[in-house]
């Protein structure tokens, strides 16, 4: 088979079957499967997605007995693939014809090619910055959380979280990818282990990237194919507030506590969760 798409899904049933019928609609002339891993929803959306695609032999539908992470459930997705290549999609996302076939067509004609994803807009057109991003080191986060990002949005120092100085429409290597669409050949995927299970959601992605580039492989942004995506589908809330930014220390801790020394770790860890408590005052208190 040549691709499995792996889809998960918590409490966004409208979204997640747009989602599908996307991929059904737009996917042509190549052996694939979808597989939906519904990670415990509390509503009814497993019993729902059973009932639109128990007809169609391409969809397969997992139910997880508990809500681990997204990391847990596309690994829990990835064993039961069995595709050439793994393409983790968002349930919030509308694929455009040919998108997937043209991605596939792309990586597969370059073998250090270890991940590949698109460009990403918002519903309102504009690009969705998560999409192409270079590696949270020390450097990088400070331009950006003191405002020379923005300032500066054209500079190739001070704006390199975002890379905004780069052609949307363009291919290049960068550092990292978005897992709203990641499109990873399975050898290389089961090498580094799959996504990380010690983050709960957000960060993993950023992490895949980085286990993939410690192997030699480069990170592709193929800015010539596009999907749109909804955004925080599945709600904000304080524990996603959370998550995040813990997600934001357990990649330091992972990758660059050992290389910075102490006062930049003791800057760094307070600036996260200084940023989390100033974010739950003015959001939620």
């Amino acid at each position: 088979m040549d691709l499995s798409i792996i889809i998960v899904n918590y409490c966004t049933y409208d979204l997640t079957k747009q989602t599908i019928n996307s991929v059904l609609k737009t996917v042509h002339d190549i052996s694939y499967e979808i597989i939906v891993v519904d990670n415990a929803s509390p509503d009814n959306s497993i019993v729902q997605l059973k009932e639109d695609f128990e007809d169609n032999n391409l969809v397969k539908i997992i139910k997880n007995k508990n809500n681990d992470g997204f990391a847990v459930a596309n690994n829990l997705g990835f064993k039961h693939s069995s595709g050439e290549y793994i393409l983790l999609l968002n349930s919030d996302v509308i694929v455009k014809e040919n998108t997937i076939n043209n991605c596939l067509t792309y990586i597969q004609s370059n073998n250090n090619i270890g991940a590949l994803g698109c460009k990403v807009s918002l519903p309102d057109g504009s690009l969705d910055k998560a999409c192409r991003r270079s590696f949270p080191t020390f450097k990088v986060s400070f331009y950006r959380m003191t405002g020379l990002s923005k300032l500066f949005p054209n500079s190739k120092r001070f704006n390199q979280y975002n890379l905004s100085y780069l052609d949307n429409d363009g291919v290049y290597s960068i550092d990292c990818i978005v897992g709203a669409f990641m499109l990873i050949n399975r050898t290389i995927y089961e090498k580094v282990g799959g996504l990380d299970e010690t983050y709960f959601m957000y960060g993993e992605d950023i992490d895949l990237c980085y286990k993939i580039k410690e192997l030699g492989y480069d990170i592709v942004y193929y800015g010539k194919e596009e999907i749109i995506h909804y955004k925080s589908a599945s709600g904000k809330n304080r524990k996603l507030l959370y998550e995040f930014h813990k997600s934001m220390n357990i990649f330091y801790d992972k990758h660059y506590k050992k290389e910075d020394n102490l006062l930049i770790n003791w800057i760094t860890y307070l600036s996260i969760w200084i940023l989390y408590y100033l974010k739950l005052i003015f959001t939620y208190i």
